[in-house]
């Protein structure tokens, strides 16, 4: 059914949530902004950067963006030590499906620098065909970033799949003319996946390639 599978990084593939929650809550102790909750940064989490920052801060000042946007750089990328590991079953799984031919890519909320890095650190850069970050192009739930993946591919709308954990992926599909499914063990609740009406939603992300088989037969 599908030949494009377009992949959200944070909280899809990759357990980084405590990590980004840290690292935002030590970027504005620095800068001397409020102690934002757990709860608010989860929910953000998939958003660009400035745009996360607009909703956890409203009214937060164009200085103070960029303030933030260098600590929590320095935190997330340098100096917060929280665990980051990959979901049970994704290196496996995206091996597999590339062996199967998939065209793969990421549409993330994390910067240029961030994602590759990550590539780098987990060794799965090289199963990705193409990628767009949130400083390269519009922050999501904005469709630009998957219209131009889709250019960059030569694939067809109704040829790609996207998949992620946040209904700011599964909204950014919607807006695109995008089928997508959604994991239930990343950033949001079943519910606000639910509001964007995805194919199916996975506990598991084995389950996710199991679905992706029977939908080949």
């Amino acid at each position: 059914m599908f030949k494009f599978l377009i992949f959200d990084w944070d909280g899809t593939l990759i357990d980084s949530a405590a990590r980004i929650i840290s690292s935002m809550q030590k970027a504005a102790e620095d800068v001397g902004m409020p102690h934002p909750s757990d709860k608010s940064v989860k929910n953000i989490i998939g958003l660009g950067l400035p745009e996360a920052l607009q909703e956890i801060f409203p009214g937060i000042e164009t200085e103070q963006i960029q303030q933030m946007r260098e600590k929590y750089s320095h935190f997330y990328l340098e100096a917060d030590r929280t665990p980051t590991n990959l979901f049970p079953g994704v290196e496996e799984g995206l091996r597999r499906l590339n062996a199967k031919g998939y065209r793969m890519a990421v549409a993330t909320g994390k910067s240029r620098r961030g994602l590759d890095r990550v590539f780098e650190q987990t060794g799965l850069g090289e199963l990705f065909h193409h990628s767009r970050c949130a400083d390269e192009t519009r922050s999501k739930p904005h469709p630009l970033m998957l219209h131009e993946l889709l250019q960059e591919s030569g694939m067809d709308v109704s040829q790609a799949l996207m998949v992620g954990d946040t209904e700011f992926d599964l909204e950014m599909a919607v807006n695109a003319g995008m089928k997508s499914v959604g994991v239930s063990y990343g950033a949001h609740e079943i519910d606000r996946l639910n509001n964007h009406k995805p194919m199916s939603i996975f506990d598991q992300f084995g389950d996710f390639e199991a679905w992706l088989d029977e939908s080949r037969v």
